[in-house]
């Protein structure tokens, strides 16, 4: 029986290793077949601006646009 997950993502994407867990939580829910909301607000927004340069850490915004192609839903 497929489940609907949100997560409440509140923290800037390179400032800890929040964003990190929302991104594989939401790819192990969807690879399971359950429905992932993502809610970002505050800080949260960042995750999802182009053109970030963080040394040595994958994109945030990359990461969550293949998310997004396998259905999670963004709010913003």
């Amino acid at each position: 029986m497929a489940k609907t997950l949100t997560i409440f993502l509140t923290t800037s994407p390179y400032s800890g290793e929040n964003t990190y867990t929302a991104v594989k939580m939401a790819e192990s829910a969807l690879g399971k077949g359950h429905s992932v909301n993502l809610i970002a607000s505050g800080d949260g927004v960042y995750a999802f601006l182009k053109k970030q340069n963080a040394k040595g850490l994958p994109h945030a915004g990359d990461l969550f646009q293949e998310l997004m192609e396998k259905g999670l839903k963004v709010y913003l």
